[in-house]
């Protein structure tokens, strides 16, 4: 049964580290998926990567970002790029505009099912998550899309702009 509200799900077994992102990921969902980002970096014996997005039926640009933040965090350290399991059409061909191929595999079914995957608890930060540190949030996972192609550079630059100017208002 596919979710329609996000949730995150995770696993780690063999050296195989499994993220699995289920109905509508959006950023709400944020400070979770950064939280994974950044403990990738430290698990010993991490071998593979694999993120799981069948069971998704929707991923918005910020949660896209720190997918992306994932495979930044594990780059150069695996033999080979994370794997992105997606069998849902609309979320392939955003992937694939997104330019998510530099940085990861993308196959349509998993080499290996894994039952032990464990639902993550959401973050403190995303529950209660104030509105400048959601905008924080969405500036870093967006400034990481446009980093891969031009394509990103050009649709989201605008959003960048604005966001940084909001930021800095507050700062003042």
């Amino acid at each position: 049964m596919i979710q329609h509200d996000g949730r995150l799900k995770a696993a780690f077994e063999s050296g195989v580290f499994v993220l699995k992102l289920c109905g509508d990921v959006r950023l709400t969902l944020c400070a979770t998926l950064d939280n994974q980002a950044q403990r990738l970096a430290d698990i010993p014996g991490l071998e593979a990567v694999m993120i799981d997005l069948r069971e998704t039926t929707n991923v918005d640009s910020t949660a896209l970002g720190f997918l992306a933040k994932v495979a930044l965090a594990v780059k150069g350290r695996l033999r080979q790029s994370p794997t992105i399991v997606v069998n849902n059409p609309d979320v392939r061909r955003m992937l694939d505009v997104m330019g998510f191929e530099k940085f990861f595999t993308l196959v349509e079914a998993p080499l290996v099912e894994l039952d032990a995957l464990a639902e993550l608890p959401l973050a403190k930060a995303d529950v209660e998550a104030e509105e400048e540190e959601l905008k924080q949030r969405i500036l870093e996972a967006h400034r990481i899309l446009m980093r891969i192609n031009d394509h990103n550079r050009e649709q989201f630059q605008p959003l960048v702009e604005l966001l940084e100017e909001q930021l800095h208002h507050t700062a003042e």
